[in-house]
């Protein structure tokens, strides 16, 4: 075992030439990793006999007869069969984590709303019981939509496992460190990164600097992708290479743990003798990746007007509409501002996609004020916004120059279907009651004088 590393637990296979800090460079690519030599078969998948007396599985994110650009699956050479890891299932309740169609009748969903950061309590929360549904669109039966999701996580679990069957989650801290200890390989996230965790792979989640804060999407329909650059052509935006994908690690360890399941939205928990995280090698190119947003290279107007938001378009999955996006996660950082005799913030418009946007860090310039790092507003599909009175003032009248827009990281869920708000995000989550009036002030400025501005 000299060459292995343990971490939390895992065997995780040495660190091979072309890899940064356990991790393999890329998105999309069809990776090979073993975490003991010899454990990953070549030139074939289903050998009749694995080394090391190890189980060929296949783990399928697409339907075997997808696009062959598409199609995404991953072979796992492991201890025990998945089937190993998995009992007679006993329903359970976790009220707070909520799927669509989730559409309360004593909420209202239609209208602009805002809220603060959702507070940290003396409550011990894991990752599966600190979930908290903002929102919900679409249909988990028909694979579509998706959820909104603030997490509250204050100690790792312990000896139990997940995964869930409904979707891939797109992972946000802005708060506190985590660690992803999936199938596949070691996963460590925090502020100003992602994490992608795909449908049906089973982890746990251990906290490495806590109490932990942050948001996930929680993708139903096909899986984020690199939207396509068009003229903008092969650079700039998210780039392939600095995604990184874990390095194999696996546990061999006899303990009575617990597997929960998410499935159409039910909850379901089973008992079980060891760690299912048993995956010794794997090739393929269905796997969790993390992402550094600061590596996020922004494309934008350099000599007047305003490019429409999707400019700013990290990952998208695509729905049966072309180029309308299921989900479209779009990052607004740090830039420079230099269009000439231009409005710079965003301009107010209605968007057939609703939005609901989270704030990492600092200030966002369509809203200086009350949009605080943690906190999430939604502007769901057709219901007008934009930026109020002190934005539209100040940008009106500023005297132009190239500026730096700092200090500054916050994002958007996107999505083509209306977005429910759960009884918690209308009833528990801290509401701003007066966001609606922050357009109270803007004032009439016409005046039908020919060629007055």
């Amino acid at each position: 075992m000299n060459d292995q590393t343990r971490i939390s637990g895992l065997i995780q296979a040495a660190i091979p030439q072309g890899t940064t800090d356990g991790y393999m460079p890329g998105f999309g690519n069809d990776f090979e990793t073993e975490a003991l030599p010899g454990a990953l078969p070549q030139g074939m998948n289903s050998p009749q006999k694995v080394n090391y007396g190890l189980y060929g599985e296949q783990l399928s994110g697409t339907a075997f007869t997808a696009p062959s650009h598409q199609n995404e699956r991953t072979w796992c050479y492991r201890i025990r069969p998945s089937v190993k890891h998995q009992g007679r299932y006993e329903r359970i309740d976790l009220p707070y984590w909520k799927t669509a169609p989730h559409v309360p009748e004593n909420v209202t969903s239609l209208g602009q709303y805002r809220w603060n950061a959702v507070p940290h309590s003396d409550e011990r929360l894991t990752w599966i019981t600190g979930m908290r549904t903002m929102t919900t669109a679409g249909d988990v039966n028909t694979a579509t939509g998706m959820a909104a999701h603030i997490y509250l996580v204050t100690e790792s679990m312990k000896d139990a496992y997940f995964y869930s069957a409904d979707g891939e989650l797109l992972v946000v801290p802005q708060e506190g460190k985590l660690r992803f200890a999936t199938e596949l390989g070691i996963i460590d996230v925090e502020p100003q990164e992602i994490a992608i965790i795909p449908r049906g792979l089973v982890y746990r989640v251990e906290v490495l600097e806590g109490p932990a804060r942050g948001f996930v999407c929680e993708n139903y329909g096909q899986k984020f992708e690199l939207p396509g650059r068009g003229p903008i052509g092969a650079n700039c935006m998210a780039n392939r290479r600095d995604f990184k994908t874990p390095v194999a690690a696996f546990e061999d360890r006899e303990t009575p743990s617990t597997m929960t399941i998410k499935w159409c939205g039910q909850f379901h928990r089973s008992d079980i003798p060891h760690s299912p995280l048993d995956v010794v090698a794997w090739h393929g190119n269905y796997a969790p990746c993390k992402y550094d947003l600061k590596t996020y290279c922004p494309v934008g107007a350099i000599l007047f007007d305003h490019p429409d938001p999707s400019i700013f378009t990290v990952l998208t999955a695509p729905s049966g509409v072309e180029g309308t996006a299921n989900i479209d996660f779009v990052l607004f950082r740090e830039r420079w501002m230099v269009m000439e005799d231009t409005f710079r913030p965003p301009w107010y418009h209605k968007n057939v996609m609703s939005e609901m946007m989270g704030n990492i860090y600092g200030q966002y310039d369509a809203k200086p004020q009350g949009f605080v790092p943690g906190g999430m507003s939604l502007h769901n599909c057709m219901l007008p916004h934009g930026p109020d009175r002190e934005a539209f003032e100040k940008a009106s009248n500023a005297e132009l120059g190239p500026d730096k827009l700092d200090n500054t990281m916050s994002f958007m869920f996107e999505t083509r279907f209306p977005q429910h708000l759960t009884e918690f995000a209308a009833k528990e989550a801290p509401l701003q009651d007066d966001y609606v009036d922050c357009w109270d002030g803007l004032e009439k400025h016409f005046d039908g004088t020919p060629g007055r501005k």
